[in-house]
């Protein structure tokens, strides 16, 4: 499903790197950067991840948090996190 620029995501849940679940909810009334990627480590998925981090501060003094989704294990987002030094 594509959603265009400010459209509402629909309602999801998901477990994150450290095994707590998160819900879409939790950000409610918050500014969000949300991204949907395919895989941990891949060229194109890697180099969004790495421009999103190189641009954290600025997200931060506008307001926003940022969370990335993709379908990986716990396992493969630590590394990926770890590996780039990912904030989010």
């Amino acid at each position: 499903m594509m959603l265009q620029k400010g459209t509402k995501a629909p309602f999801f849940e998901g477990k994150d790197e450290n095994g707590n679940l998160v819900k879409l909810s939790d950000f409610a009334g918050k500014k969000l950067v949300l991204y949907f990627y395919p895989k941990d480590s891949t060229p194109g998925c890697t180099a969004e991840a790495c421009d999103l981090r190189d641009n954290y501060e600025r997200f931060l003094a506008l307001g926003y948090q940022v969370l990335g989704v993709s379908r990986d294990s716990a396992a493969s987002h630590q590394r990926f996190i770890a590996k780039y030094n990912l904030p989010f």
